[in-house]
């Protein structure tokens, strides 16, 4: 059943149409986890869109930010009437304050990139890894270097260009090589460039047409699963 455009807006809040196309393989993976109560760690939040999206599916989920969500995250659960199975936390990923195997998911979008090095990031997946059950899963959709284009356009028009670390799809497959199996796809071409949400809803549904036609590394969003092995 398709999820309605408001909803949309309220999990994935930019570029919705490119950042979304990540939502039924993520319900795909989720569909995948053992039957009863389960939990979920949502890392870089701050207002709450992910957040709401897995405790509309049952788990309750820690909301969490480096400087904690914000007022409107809470606000948005309250409006969606989840938020018994909501807290919000501040939590940095570089050291999740969590023991080990404590969620049956964590999830995170155009997170990563601020931490600004390789290094950084490995250790970050690696705290993820480290809190998730055996068997539990990785949700994930981050930001990919794109083409010469996009990179010229960053440096001249992007703040956080200076520190942000573009993913590449082909050298950092090894981020998530402590998962026993990952499902993956890369989308995004020409929506990145809008200067405004309707520009980019535009330009994304060109992109569901142009950007498998294209190599991988042209393309400016990665998403998939991740599951830690059983054992």
């Amino acid at each position: 059943m398709p999820v309605p455009p408001d909803l949309l807006r309220a999990y994935f809040q930019w570029e919705v149409r490119s950042w979304s196309r990540a939502l039924p393989l993520w319900t795909e993976a989720l569909s995948q986890l053992p039957a009863g109560p389960r939990t979920a760690l949502a890392l870089g939040e701050r207002d709450g869109g992910l957040s709401l999206y897995l405790a509309q599916q049952g788990i309750h989920t820690v909301c969490s930010d480096l400087h904690g969500p914000t007022d409107g995250a809470r606000e948005l659960h309250r409006a969606h009437g989840v938020q018994a199975l909501v807290d919000h936390e501040v939590i940095d990923a570089l050291a999740i304050p969590k023991p080990d195997a404590s969620f049956d998911v964590v999830v995170f979008k155009s997170m990563i990139g601020a931490l600004g090095s390789k290094e950084r990031q490995l250790q970050a997946i690696h705290e993820m890894h480290r809190v998730l059950k055996p068997g539990g899963v990785l949700l994930f959709a981050e930001n990919l270097s794109g083409t010469a284009l996009h990179r010229w356009l960053r440096k001249r028009f992007v703040a956080w260009d200076s520190y942000w670390r573009y993913l590449d799809i082909r050298q950092d497959r090894d981020l998530f090589a402590s998962f026993g199996r990952i499902t993956d796809h890369s989308t995004g071409l020409l929506a990145n460039l809008g200067r405004s949400e309707g520009q980019r809803d535009l330009l994304g549904r060109v992109d569901a047409v142009i950007a498998p036609m294209v190599p991988a590394n042209w393309r400016t969003i990665w998403y998939g699963a991740a599951f830690k092995d059983r054992s």
